[in-house]
């Protein structure tokens, strides 16, 4: 997911080494870089990246981190859009190569900015599952919350490769397997092809088959605190059916039920 331009104050940004590159889709990536020393961010955040542009003035755009804030490289989860004036390059990058990365992360997707509760539903489709995957590897969130729900709604199966191969890992992991073996619940959903789940996130949470699924109690005002990052349709609507039953947005000043990223467009 991409921003729709770079901040006019933003500073210039570091130049890092790319480590890994992955296709998980025609139309998904992720990739791996070093981390600027300098560079710190909470779970959830996001920092401009970019490439250099044919001008000679760099393409920036903001990615979310998927990257825990403890791990040593960055990783970001990209879309591929063959038209795009970020992605387009974005997509031929290669191990060695490099790419720039903003020197401040920043972003409304962190614990911080919610209330108090026992449930954290993290409700995402496409690449706006990034910074649920930096958030799903933070120790910190599992002493917050006693049941965590990643919720990760796309058109096609193959679009979920990355968010089951990130899931997985967590599930093997020798520190984080015992961690999250009965509090991480995860609930890929698709649209347009068969599969064991199906259905858009928003008709998912007002039939109440998602917690039904899930065999976990309906949603609750009292327990649930929740965070969004996707398609502006999915935001908006699902923004409505919050809005409606009670639900407070929070950010930075004010402490809500739920948070919004509304940096990002899908290009």
């Amino acid at each position: 997911m991409t921003l729709r331009a770079a901040p006019p104050a933003a500073r210039t940004p570091d130049t890092q080494t790319v480590t890994d590159v992955r296709h998980w889709s025609e139309w998904l990536m992720s990739f791996r870089c070093t981390r600027p020393a300098s560079l710190r961010f909470r779970s959830g955040e996001f920092v401009m990246i970019g490439l250099p542009g044919d001008n000679g003035k760099p393409i920036l755009r903001a990615y979310s981190i998927a990257s825990a804030n403890w791990e040593e490289q960055l990783e970001f989860f990209s879309i591929k859009v063959h038209d795009g004036p970020l992605t387009s390059r974005l997509q031929r990058i290669q191990p060695g190569d490099t790419v720039l990365i903003g020197r401040k992360a920043t972003g409304t997707l962190i614990a911080d900015n919610l209330l108090p509760g026992s449930r954290l539903l993290l409700l995402s489709t496409g690449t706006g599952l990034a910074p649920f995957v930096s958030i799903v590897k933070d120790p910190d969130v599992y002493e917050r919350f006693d049941d965590i729900v990643l919720v990760h709604g796309c058109r096609q199966v193959s679009e979920l490769a990355y968010g089951e191969k990130i899931v997985e890992g967590l599930r093997s992991d020798e520190l984080f397997g015992p961690l999250l073996e009965d509090k991480l619940h995860y609930y890929p959903t698709v649209t347009r092809e068969p599969f064991r789940n199906r259905g858009r996130i928003t008709d998912l949470i007002t039939s109440g088959k998602l917690f039904q699924d899930c065999k976990m109690p309906p949603l609750d005002i009292e327990t649930d605190r929740i965070m969004l990052c996707g398609s502006p349709s999915m935001l908006a609507d699902l923004r409505t059916i919050f809005d409606e039953r009670g639900f407070i947005e929070g950010n930075h000043s004010e402490p809500g039920h739920f948070v919004i990223e509304k940096a990002f467009v899908e290009r």
